[in-house]
């Protein structure tokens, strides 16, 4: 092949498979708990899928598989339509960040399960990899998102237990928190005591994996 670099390629892949799938899986779940609660504004506009082109952003792919931290199209949702509007709100920004939480801890399990038997190549070792990955970033968008600064998940959480009057109120500015974002993004401020969060996380749910390893070891190695 005249001297291309596969391991670029597939340095590419392995970031960009994980973060398509936690997007994915991350804006759907906004959608189905918002439909389950009486919106069908995301199903409506075909955002009910496991296609992950209908809730890419490029941008936020971009900075997911360069940073481990990014975003999504999000999902739309029109929170009148739920019966009791700021609790429905409340619960539909919460499944995706929960979402993440949970594949986090499903890959974690699954790293441990198949450790033993994929560690003896180079294609499992490259899958190894790639799972575990998943799980990092998967709980990267979930802390990410649940901080309280708008568009974020963690802002809509947040509004959903201030008075009618001043949810409404500040509900006005919500656009201008994407600014607030980015600024913090853009000058670094965020990163540190982000990455500090996530890899302190990471650590307290390493020991699921070891114990899957252990379990299986025990019952298939012995």
């Amino acid at each position: 092949m005249g001297g291309f670099d596969f391991s670029y390629l597939l340095s590419i892949l392995l970031g960009v498979i994980p973060s398509l799938l936690c997007i994915t899986l991350h804006e759907l779940s906004h959608g189905y708990v918002a439909y389950k609660l009486g919106d069908t504004t995301a199903k409506d506009a075909g955002r009910l899928t496991l296609n992950p082109l209908k809730h890419l952003d490029p941008m936020g792919l971009l900075m997911m598989v360069v940073f481990h931290v990014g975003w999504a199209k999000p999902v739309p949702v029109n929170m009148y339509r739920f019966q009791n509007p700021k609790r429905g709100m409340a619960l539909t920004a919460l499944a995706g960040p929960m979402c993440n939480v949970l594949i986090t801890v499903v890959f974690l399990a699954l790293y441990g399960a198949l450790f033993l038997p994929l560690r003896q190549s180079a294609a499992g070792d490259y899958l190894l990899q790639m799972i575990l990955l998943t799980a990092r970033i998967s709980l990267g968008l979930a802390i990410f998102n649940l901080l309280p600064v708008p568009p974020l998940d963690g802002s809509k959480i947040l509004l959903s237990l201030l008075p009618d009057e001043k949810y409404r109120v500040l509900l006005r500015y919500e656009r201008y928190g994407s600014l607030l974002l980015f600024a913090l993004v853009a000058t670094g401020l965020l990163g540190t005591p982000l990455t500090a969060v996530i890899n302190a996380v990471y650590r307290a749910l390493i020991p699921l994996a070891q114990g899957t390893m252990k379990l299986v070891e025990m019952l298939f190695y012995r």
